[in-house]
């Protein structure tokens, strides 16, 4: 297939299932692009009201907490403009409700990239392939076909004023069959401080850098990008092939 070329794109939405799902599996790359001058802008599904291991804070507390910290992780990785859809963490499904709600931030966008979490179960990280997880790559696929190009689709959102957009590509994180790898090594120190944002899930903070090191030093070695290196992996799906 051919991938798109990062110097046509300008404008990139990341849909994920809750708050520091980005900063695991996308911030590398998100940093190298907004460096390149695109327009990153972060879709979350949940605000992640279901996280942590506090007792005593509860899930409204937890949920501003986690958009607080989501908040401030973007920033790291230059990205400003964020869009919380608020559907319970630990339930969410791939039904017609988020796939609307996915389709309008979309079309508000109009990215030429879609970076998005994979519908499929990869046994070899059973972690990544949280329930939350999977229900949104599919919904998020839904809306990117055939949802947000059809303006017969969801007619009250083109009576808002939201048009159709096409999107040319898509990236799937943690799908297990890569095909496209992002050189994150210079923008590793703000992923980390990304993902350190989130102070309310890290029983363990001190592991994560090494954890993501050698997560990252894999994939380079699986894309072929040479010692020393540390890529994001992707599965690149051409969603405009004629």
């Amino acid at each position: 297939m051919a991938f798109l070329d990062d110097d046509v794109v300008e404008r990139v939405l990341v849909v994920v299932a809750h708050p520091d799902d980005i900063d695991f599996g996308v911030a590398g790359s998100v940093a190298a692009w907004t460096d390149r001058g695109v327009e990153v802008q972060y879709c979350l599904v949940t605000d992640g009201d279901a996280g942590g291991s506090d007792p005593s804070i509860t899930r409204a507390e937890m949920a501003a907490i986690r958009r607080d910290e989501q908040t401030v992780a973007a920033k790291f990785v230059g990205v400003t403009d964020l869009h919380f859809l608020g559907f319970p963490d630990g339930r969410v499904e791939a039904n017609l409700d988020l796939r609307r709600a996915i389709t309008r931030v979309i079309r508000m966008v109009r990215p030429q990239r879609v970076v998005t979490m994979s519908p499929d179960r990869n046994l070899d990280r059973i972690f990544a392939s949280h329930p939350d997880h999977l229900a949104t790559g599919e919904a998020t696929l839904s809306a990117v076909y055939p949802d947000a190009r059809n303006p017969f689709a969801f007619p009250d959102l083109l009576e808002a004023g939201h048009e159709p957009w096409t999107v040319d590509e898509v990236l799937l994180t943690v799908h297990g069959a890569s095909n496209r790898w992002v050189d994150v090594t210079d923008t590793f120190d703000r992923k980390i401080a990304a993902l350190l944002a989130h102070e309310s899930q890290h029983a363990d903070p001190g592991r994560l850098e090494s954890l993501l090191r050698a997560w990252g030093a894999a994939n380079a070695d699986e894309g072929g990008l040479g010692p020393g290196r540390l890529a994001e992996a992707f599965r690149a799906v051409d969603v405009n092939p004629f």
